[in-house]
């Protein structure tokens, strides 16, 4: 340790507090700065978990645990992982979306964050360079803040997010949070509460679009790979203008990721997995309904349709099962304002009777007749009763996942689900639900939470050092969960449950990195794909 005395306390990848032994003490200058007593780390967590339980909110109880993760990222970690189903929510969504709504009124710590300013691209190098002082960074979460889901726009307070995805990356797979780093992207907000705001930090202007905004985007990733060049990126809540076209931009050329447009899909194609081996069913044969068409609902639909073609469907033959439907109906390829990811799916005005009358959900459901009905439209309610029992009624197992949040936000809740399909339903769900007893049988709810397959697939690139992040190398991550599922019980989940996070990051990571090795995109010689894995893992201890 290269500090002492209280700058040593107040270095959180280095602080112990009160575990710093009497020699260490000493040796530190930290002689009379701390209680007597020598703890250990478990005697610490123990304190900790105590404190946080007597907290009366999710907010105050995130609150509480961020101080800990300002002073002592060992502790901080070391509790997360002893009750990492408790403190998901806490920690990430949906308390989260609370946490960035307060951030510049409630702001303390900078939480070691890069804030790039649009304002200065000059100062994109000094940034990520004072920020990562002499750590060496393997992976950075980047956020823009325009398309936080379920909250949209939070400019720089959207910092928040970034922070908390590294903390599930580190807590679930085990990444060292000495090599991470959040960044800010700050090109301005169109919240006008925000810019009219005076405590608001960020930028007090409408967000920059067009050529400057490429450009210091572009700035961004060049000078990150070039300091870095052992990054894995991790692009989080672009706008629908801008998230896929970044995606497409550099996943040819570096190890990039973006959860919106990609992590979702996965964790979805894991929950169509699961039930098709709970049906007995194939993918190739369903009719699938996505509600909500934008970055999260296209990108899940073109995950599934590659699923289907890997499956053995051609392009054209996959694209039949999709239909996809948005706030102006069921979207037709005639439509002059469709993205470009939306283009593929769109269908033609010739395939129904009655086309212009598509207008709405439940009109687009009783013609198309799904057997699978995904939402991510943040329209509460929108799956509603009428909906679930006509599916009900040409399917035997209706597959119907609402997977927008925060919780107030979902097209439906689990329990009506299963009450409305009779039992039959099979439901994942964006948020954590408890189980749901119905005449008898208690059905499990999975939760489609990307956390299930992202940390894995970081941990399994970086493993291996890959140079890249394959649409094979995410086929494999989702496929790795099924192994953890009980089919045969009664009321089986169609995913996994997150109590079980740790062991599905080693699996996903595991399978992550053996696919990047057999393509050969493995820029370290790798023996044995396990225990480069293992080895990769950071340990929460002293």
């Amino acid at each position: 340790m290269d500090k002492k005395g209280y700058a040593l306390l107040s270095d959180p990848f280095q602080n112990k507090g009160t575990a710093f032994r009497a020699d260490e003490r000493a040796q530190f200058g930290l002689t009379g700065l701390l209680p007597p007593h020598v703890d250990t780390i478990a005697e610490q967590a123990q304190r900790i978990y105590q404190q946080m339980e007597r907290k009366s909110s999710g907010i105050e109880k995130r609150r509480f645990l961020m101080d800990v993760f300002n002073r002592n990222r060992r502790l901080f970690y070391y509790v997360f992982r002893q009750h990492i189903a408790e403190f998901m929510p806490i920690v990430y969504d949906p308390v989260i979306a609370e946490s960035i709504e307060q951030y510049s009124e409630q702001f303390i710590n900078p939480q070691e964050t890069a804030y790039l300013s649009i304002d200065h691209p000059e100062e994109v190098e000094t940034t990520l360079r004072q920020a990562a002082g002499d750590r060496e960074i393997r992976l950075i979460v980047a956020t823009d803040a325009e398309g936080i889901l379920g909250i949209g726009d939070w400019g720089t307070n959207g910092a928040d997010i970034a922070v908390g995805k590294l903390m599930v990356y580190t807590a679930a797979a085990g990444i060292n949070p000495a090599s991470v780093l959040p960044v800010m992207l700050d090109c301005g907000t169109n919240r006008e509460s925000l810019l009219q705001d005076p405590l608001y930090l960020g930028n007090r202007h409408e967000r920059v679009r067009g050529k400057a905004y490429d450009d210091f985007i572009d700035a961004f990733v060049q000078t990150a790979e070039r300091l870095f060049p052992r990054l894995y990126l991790h692009f989080e809540d672009f706008g629908r203008p801008n998230a896929a076209p970044i995606l497409r931009r550099y996943q040819k050329t570096y190890p990039v990721f973006n959860d919106d447009c990609q992590g979702t899909g996965i964790i979805t194609l894991a929950g169509l997995l699961g039930a098709m081996k709970i049906t007995g069913q194939k993918l190739t044969e369903q009719r699938y309904m996505c509600f909500g068409a934008g970055t999260a609902g296209a990108g899940i639909t073109s995950r599934i349709c590659r699923e289907m073609v890997e499956q053995g469907l051609s392009e054209e033959e996959a694209r039949g099962h999709f239909y996809l439907v948005d706030k102006q109906g069921l979207l037709f390829d005639d439509m002059g304002d469709l993205t470009p990811e939306q283009k593929p799916f769109a269908r033609k005005r010739s395939e129904f009777d009655h086309a212009d009358s598509l207008t709405t959900l439940t009109a687009a459901v009783m013609a198309v007749k799904p057997t699978i009905l995904v939402g991510t439209s943040t329209m509460p309610g929108a799956f509603t009763e009428t909906i679930v029992r006509a599916m009900a009624s040409w399917c035997d197992r209706p597959i119907v996942f609402p997977l927008s949040n925060p919780t107030e936000l979902a097209e439906a809740t689990a329990e009506d689900l299963i009450r409305w399909s009779d039992g039959r339903a099979l439901v994942a769900t964006g948020v954590p639900r408890d189980p749901v007893s119905y005449r008898g049988t208690t059905y499990e709810i999975g939760q489609a939470n990307n956390a299930l397959i992202y940390p894995g697939l970081g941990l399994g690139s970086m493993a291996v050092d890959a140079k890249l992040v394959t649409d094979e190398m995410i086929s494999a991550a989702a496929h790795s969960l099924g192994a953890f599922l009980t089919p045969e019980a009664k009321g089986a989940a169609v995913i996994p449950p997150v109590t079980r996070l740790i062991e599905f990051s080693a699996a996903v990571a595991v399978a992550v990195a053996e696919c990047a090795v057999k393509q050969g995109l493995n820029r370290r010689a790798v023996a044995d794909v396990k225990a480069a894995v293992e080895e990769m893992v950071w340990k929460a201890e002293y």
